[in-house]
């Protein structure tokens, strides 16, 4: 009897720590995604070189991090080097755009006016597709246009011309896009357009030949001048300037940042509206909604967000846009920000960041939780 006791307790405790073991191993399935920033993170550029506001950032297929930056956003004695006469020792503006590997070194650069396109007045965002296709905009007064190079920095393509936009409605023309997207099983580019439009636009990669294009709430987009965002007014029906991002999930649903308004409105792939999400809704100034990443795993769990009014970056669920967790404030120290404006993230879960106005740089965070196993 006391041996039977005894193996039925046995038993019992094994079952038990089976048991604990498996809801411990779910938890790490599902653990959220946490982050410490790697200071040294990249090596110093070459050349004298020195980055001005940092515009875009992407991570390729190779897990290489691509950014565009604007030379032209550097003060006199940032880039004293290069006034004639010379002013100080330091520095030259590198070229707008750079390739990174992920430790950080310099691959490539290149970038600027050249034979054949209309280079933009004010690098904004970059996105390279699977081809092996580098995606620019600008922000600039008038640059409506998007431009297609292939890695080496040869011109491909522009969609759009640097010149006068025609409205939310043009299916020629662009309105400063912000942000691009790749939609590489139908070959078509999605564009947050932008700071002088109120859409998502959608065009075939290849040919540049419009498709479709849709507002907020999938609504017909109209440019009618609209009241300061007052986060006790009614929701606006309209994107606020700027549309300034737009990413694609696996299971087709469309993310579009509503900045100055607060909040990410989702989309099916046809311009259908799905849901919205409302974050910091007391935010004023620049807005809380400035980029989204999403998560490398294959369900795409978590979506990032960066707010470069609060310098924070939020962690939410991706399917009903809870916020579990965040990282980051205002501050120049590493792992702090001013003004983060766009930010990536590589299969390994490593968020790289871009900061504008006198942030001027990019950092890296590396996953330090089990949120990819």
């Amino acid at each position: 009897m006391q041996m039977s006791r005894r193996i039925r307790l046995y038993g019992l405790i094994a079952g038990t720590a089976l048991a604990w073991a498996a809801i411990v191993a779910t938890a790490r399935a599902t653990e959220i995604p946490r982050f410490e920033v790697e200071a040294s993170w990249p090596k110093p550029l070459p050349n004298n070189w020195i980055l001005g506001q940092v515009g875009g950032i992407t991570v390729d297929g190779q897990g290489h991090i691509w950014l565009i930056h604007r030379p032209r956003s550097l003060t006199d004695d940032e880039k004293g080097a290069s006034l004639t006469p010379p002013r100080s020792k330091c520095c030259v503006s590198a070229p707008p755009v750079l390739e990174f590997d992920s430790d950080g070194n310099l691959l490539r650069s290149w970038g600027g006016p050249g034979e054949g396109y209309e280079w933009v007045g004010r690098e904004h965002g970059i996105e390279v597709d699977d081809k092996g296709f580098v995606w620019i905009g600008g922000n600039a007064d008038n640059d409506n246009a998007i431009l297609k190079f292939t890695l080496d920095g040869k011109f491909v393509m522009q969609i759009g011309k640097i010149a006068p936009s025609k409205g939310s409605n043009d299916t020629t023309q662009l309105g400063k896009p912000a942000e691009t997207a790749l939609d590489k099983d139908a070959n078509e580019i999605y564009v947050a357009d932008g700071y002088g439009n109120r859409r998502v636009i959608v065009f075939n990669a290849t040919t540049g030949a419009y498709i479709r294009h849709w507002g907020a709430y999938g609504n017909k987009p109209n440019d009618d001048k609209q009241a300061a965002y007052d986060p006790a007014a009614p929701v606006s029906q309209q994107f606020a300037n700027p549309v300034h991002c737009v990413k694609l999930a696996h299971d087709g649903l469309v993310y579009v940042c509503d900045r100055i308004n607060n909040r990410v409105q989702v989309f099916k792939k046809d311009g259908s509206f799905v849901k919205e999400w409302f974050f910091e809704k007391n935010t004023l100034g620049n807005g809380a909604v400035w980029d989204l990443a999403i998560w490398p795993d294959a369900k795409q769990t978590w979506l990032l967000t960066a707010d470069g009014e609060n310098n924070e970056i939020r962690i939410l669920t991706r399917d009903d846009g809870r916020v579990v967790g965040s990282f980051g404030r205002n501050g120049r120290n590493a792992g702090q920000f001013h003004w983060i404006h766009a930010m990536a993230v590589d299969a390994k879960g490593s968020v790289y960041t871009a900061e504008v106005d006198t942030g001027k740089r990019i950092q890296k965070f590396k996953l330090v939780s089990d949120a990819l196993k």
